[in-house]
């Protein structure tokens, strides 16, 4: 049996050989938004049809599962849910790592990430994109205050209060996300009501699994056994977000239907009539809908697969059923051509009416995983720094 002193020399390895791995991956990530930038994406898969490409797909996943990542804090801290609380320090960490991989992808992805002091200093509060940059900002300020109120026991009676504020402006946050595609007139393809609604259940979610699983890690690496009882409860919280996030899908899609000017896109991602490849079908109902909610809910329902294995392999399957979804629905929505005078026919030399083909490059490949690789050294960090796990003493009780 190891001793003390071995077992923490071990934890000391293993904290820098993560730390090494991350940047290493983050710094790949970091040379790719260089070469774009150096270069112009005429280096990357986009064109001038097709805008926001893959990294988009990684910035808005990550976006997106920071707002849902907190609703394990938000049950405890506002509902009081003890075993909850207890994790909610982690759940705030984890919300600003993955907001600050995400930000950082979508800052380098846009070309020009020197202009973001315009976008800081200069509003146009006409504009939903403007809206977000103080959404993001005030969400870095909220849950820093938060962690804050939770670490310092000094503080610990504000947490409620504050935590309240927490919940309330991530559903704005994650409203805002859903009204950046909702309300974009140049994509027919995005415009619905029902986007801010979607992405809210579709970050709680995403979120949770982001938590299952990074808590799982923690909990080995530590040497620890996760709770059952608290693992069950989770577990049935995670699918009936996902059922629930299946539904709003299904009644977004079909919508989109009954109206005759959406039919033929719905064609298009649906059953991929009109397109090259074929490729949003097959994420959609493969990927998606079988891999990422179908199978996922078999493993967390079926009473004869209950337990952290069949619970990670379903929340990992969630997380990749997400990135599935997420393309169809960035990358279809902009390959598909926009309509602009609904009943005629206009022919240009501008591919009008021609739907665009996207096969994302290495350096956009490699920017996405750089994101991924920023929350994770900043998680890694962050446990490391702070005292975020929860108290031994619940594995007992």
């Amino acid at each position: 049996m190891a001793t003390a002193p071995a077992l923490r020399a071990s934890a000391e390895r293993n904290f820098y050989g993560l730390v090494a791995l991350g940047a290493l991956v983050l710094t790949a990530g970091l040379a790719a938004a260089h070469y774009m930038d150096v270069n112009g994406h005429v280096v990357t898969g986009m064109n001038n049809q097709v805008v926001w490409g893959l990294p988009h797909v990684f910035a808005i996943f990550m976006i997106v599962a920071a707002s849902g990542v907190l609703n394990v804090a938000s049950v405890g801290s506002v509902f009081g849910q003890p075993a909850y609380k207890a994790r909610a320090p982690l759940s705030g960490l984890l919300c600003l790592a993955l907001l600050a991989g995400g930000l950082m992808v979508l800052l380098l992805d846009l070309g020009r990430p020197e202009r973001l002091i315009v976008a800081a200093t200069h509003y146009n509060f006409r504009s939903v994109f403007a809206w977000n940059v103080i959404l993001y900002s005030g969400m870095f300020a909220i849950v820093a205050v938060y962690l804050w109120t939770l670490l310092e026991r000094r503080m610990n009676q504000h947490a409620k209060a504050v935590g309240i504020a927490v919940l309330v402006w991530r559903f704005v946050l994650t409203t805002g996300t859903g009204s950046i595609f909702g309300f974009l007139v140049a994509r027919q393809a995005y415009q619905s009501a029902l986007l801010a609604p979607l992405f809210i259940v579709l970050s709680l979610g995403w979120g949770l699994a982001v938590f299952l699983i990074v808590q799982a890690a923690l909990y080995g690496w530590h040497g620890r056994a996760l709770p059952v009882a608290l693992l069950q409860r989770m577990a049935r919280l995670l699918a009936i977000f996902v059922a629930a996030s299946l539904y709003l899908v299904a009644v977004h899609h079909g919508t989109a239907i009954y109206f005759t000017r959406q039919q033929d896109f719905e064609a298009f991602i649906l059953l991929g009539r009109g397109a090259a490849n074929g490729v949003f079908p097959w994420l959609f109902w493969g990927g998606y809908v079988g891999l990422g909610s179908v199978l996922p809910l078999l493993l967390l329902f079926h009473p004869r697969l209950a337990g952290l294995r069949a619970t990670l392999a379903a929340a990992a399957l969630v997380l990749a059923g997400a990135f599935a979804w997420l393309y169809v629905f960035i990358i279809g929505g902009q390959a598909f051509p926009l309509e602009i005078f609904p009943g005629h026919v206009v022919t240009s030399s501008f591919s009008d009416g021609t739907v665009e083909h996207y096969l994302p490059s290495l350096p956009e490949w490699l920017l996405g995983l750089g994101g991924l690789a920023a929350a994770f050294v900043l998680t890694t960090v962050g446990v490391r720094v702070l005292d975020v796990m929860p108290p031994a003493a619940e594995e007992g009780a």
